[in-house]
Formats: C-alpha cells, structure tokens, sequence
C-alpha cells in the first residue's frame, strides 16, 4: 500500500512545463474576456498560473469556470461532415441550375441530381444511411 500511496503522490507532484503555464493563462484570458472574471482575479489567477510549479497548483485555477465552447475543429466528425456535405450540395446544385438556364431553361433536368442527392443527405441526417444497410446485413448473416 506504501508504494500505491507514494505513486498518487508522485503523479499529483509531476512538474509543469512553461507550455502548460502559457495554455492555462490564454484559458483565463478567454474566461476574462467573456466577462467571468474580474481585472483582479484575472492577475491573481495569472500570477499563481505563472508561480506554479506542478501539476496540483495548476489544478484549482479553472475549477469554477465552466469549459470553453467548442470550436469547428472540436465538433464530432460527424456535424463537421454533415456540414461540409450540405455545402457540397448547395453549391454543386447551384452550379447545375446555372448551367441550365445558361443552356435554354427548357426541361429542368437538375431535378435528378438535386432529387437523388437530397434524399441521400436526408436519410444520412436522420441516421439513416449506409450503417443501417450494413447493420443489418449483419444480422441477417449471423
């Protein structure tokens, strides 16, 4: 047990690198700038930040603040992808449309695309898509 007890205590005593002091002020910065913390409490917080020298001195310094908003990069691949495929539509659809109405505007043959496409963005926003198909064929074979 002795060596359990010296273990947690070594992993708490670990030493911060100049990086992880600088990554923990921008944090305090952030949080300052979105009106959490005061003039004041961002200096002191910033000096015991900068003052630290390992890990348990840094550890209380966000402990009341709530997380940081996610950015694009830190969404779920899956709303990234989505997003990127909605655009993907948009504009290939559009350029479609112009070259029809560039071309006479007779019979509007963008429906097909924008039809076929639709429906596949569609069923993969509402869960649907090649999983489903592919669950199930699981099931089906075992």
């Amino acid at each position: 047990m002795t060596v359990l007890a010296e273990d947690t205590r070594a992993a708490v005593q670990l030493r911060v690198s100049d990086h992880e002091r600088e990554s923990r002020a921008d944090l305090l910065r952030q949080h300052a700038g979105a009106g959490r913390l005061t003039a004041e409490e961002l200096e002191e917080r910033l000096d015991l930040a900068y003052a630290a020298r390992t890990q348990d001195e840094l550890a209380g310094l966000l402990e009341d603040l709530p997380a940081i908003g996610a950015t694009v990069a830190d969404r779920p691949p899956r709303q990234r992808r989505s997003r990127e495929e909605l655009t993907a539509f948009v504009v290939v659809n559009v350029v479609l449309i112009g070259i029809w109405a560039a071309t006479g505007a007779g019979y509007f043959w963008p429906i097909w695309p924008l039809l076929g496409w639709g429906l596949g963005l569609v069923s993969h926003a509402r869960g649907g898509g090649c999983r489903a198909l592919t669950g199930r064929r699981r099931e089906y074979a075992s």
